[in-house]
């Protein structure tokens, strides 16, 4: 199992975000970490960028995964007309 790290500003847009879609992220991620390069039909590769793209409603979680540490590392997390620049 990945551990799981969150930049400064996605740990601060976990404090904005409402309580029930923060929790919805979190248990998405914790089954990212399980298995991140198994089947998961909300999580796509970036494309021109490295890392990966989580799906959540309306919201974007931007994570990349180390393999040499074994660590998802969560970039940002944005509403999705956000999220991209």
């Amino acid at each position: 199992m990945y551990k799981i790290t969150y930049t400064a500003q996605a740990a601060k847009t976990f404090l904005k975000m409402p309580r029930n879609t923060a929790n919805l992220v979190r248990e998405k991620l914790a089954q990212i970490a399980n298995d991140p390069f198994g089947s998961n039909q909300n999580a796509t590769k970036l494309q021109g960028r490295p890392g990966y793209r989580l799906r959540v409603g309306d919201w974007r979680v931007i994570y990349v995964i180390n393999k040499e540490q074994v660590v998802i590392i969560v970039l940002k997390i944005a509403l999705r007309g956000e999220v991209y620049r």
